[in-house]
């Protein structure tokens, strides 16, 4: 944080996803000398999956950390709020940033809405049309909360246009995952040893994620995407490289799932190490939507283990195949993946997103009112 008493801006975070999302902003703050801060709701709660973030892209410690950890949806939610709440009360910035879909996201939408500071949502518009999961609708209420909704495509901009959006709060400006695989592309090529150190360098590979709770808190579903991806590696002399999630290790544990001897479990990688294992990839498949952007940013082919997805530019563009979980499904996906030729276009901007952002934040804060 710029030493000020009062910051222009404040930055509310609390998963890898969104560190890493955020930091090209961050990065734009320093640069600008924008007085910021930054408030961590300690959402991740492991070291490998957050305080190495911050360490190893170079960026400040927050100034804030909540350390609210894996709770219920709603006590999680509660305490983030009443946390973020405090300390815009103390700090009063001119707006706050939230980015993506999390309990994070929807607790500083809240606490900055009850108050007389500007909202901006970073990743605006995404919609899976699935409101079984709680990421959308935590997503749906911070878009109609927000005062800047910051659309990273034009399908996004005008699906916020679709549910009667005004014009003058959306702004198109890409996404700011492209800026961070820009930035650190050359980085994770030249410093990763993630490669060498798994034996992967002269191997073809598929890379795996798989974390939401529809997929590994159900036995059946968790079991059926693991054969899937056996049969992927068997059909196609594959290896697997499987950087499993706490959540995910945990639930193998406790409801006795098996996991294929193709299926190599390794630790969870930092940011560096992790874009490193993408760009090398011969194939991946994931249930994560950052995951999705990130494969076709860096032109691997992608198979999405969920039958819908907010990211559909990716299948638009022919990087990504939706599968869901059975496993033939997703053999006939990857299958067809392998196939596909990379060049397609990356539709999510031409890295210059976090920059667009700070600068409409900025004016459109220093609007006189009327």
């Amino acid at each position: 944080m710029i030493d000020t008493e009062q910051p222009e801006i404040c930055i509310v975070l609390g998963t890898r996803p969104e560190i890493i999302k955020l930091a090209p902003i961050i990065r734009v703050c320093e640069q600008k000398g924008i007085p910021y801060s930054l408030i961590h709701t300690g959402q991740h709660y492991s070291e490998k999956l957050d305080a190495v973030f911050f360490e190893q892209l170079n960026l400040p410690e927050p100034d804030h950390n909540l350390e609210v950890g894996s709770q219920t949806h709603g006590f999680q939610t509660s305490e983030m709020l009443a946390g973020i709440e405090e300390i815009l009360l103390e700090e009063q910035p001119d707006t706050v940033l939230v980015q993506g879909d999390t309990n994070s996201v929807l607790a500083g939408a809240i606490a900055t809405s009850k108050l007389d500071i500007a909202l901006g949502h970073v990743e605006a518009g995404l919609r899976s049309f699935d409101r079984e999961m709680p990421e959308e609708t935590n997503r749906v209420l911070t878009d109609h909360a927000a005062d800047y909704l910051f659309a990273p495509t034009a399908d996004a901009a005008e699906l916020l246009r679709d549910e009667g959006i005004p014009e003058e709060r959306i702004f198109m400006t890409g996404n700011t995952v492209v800026d961070a695989v820009y930035e650190h592309s050359d980085l994770a090529s030249d410093r990763s040893d993630v490669l060498a150190d798994l034996g992967l360098e002269s191997t073809q590979y598929a890379l795996v994620t798989a974390h939401r709770a529809e997929n590994v808190d159900d036995r059946e579903r968790f079991g059926g995407l693991l054969e899937g991806i056996d049969s992927v590696a068997q059909a196609n002399d594959l290896e697997v490289v499987y950087p499993i999630h706490p959540r995910a290790e945990k639930q193998i544990d406790e409801l006795e799932i098996p996991v294929p001897e193709s299926i190599r479990l390794i630790s969870p990688q930092d940011y560096l190490d992790f874009l490193r294992l993408e760009q090398a990839a011969t194939i991946i498949l994931t249930d994560s939507g950052g995951v999705q952007e990130e494969a076709c940013i860096v032109g691997v082919p992608c198979v999405t283990l969920r039958k819908n997805t907010e990211r559909p530019e990716t299948l638009n563009v022919g990087a990504n195949k939706l599968a869901g979980v059975d496993p033939d499904a997703i053999e006939r996906a990857t299958k067809e993946m392998l196939k596909m030729e990379t060049t397609w276009e990356n539709p999510f901007g031409d890295g210059t997103a976090a920059e667009q952002i700070i600068e409409i934040s900025q004016a459109e804060s220093r609007e006189p009112e009327t």
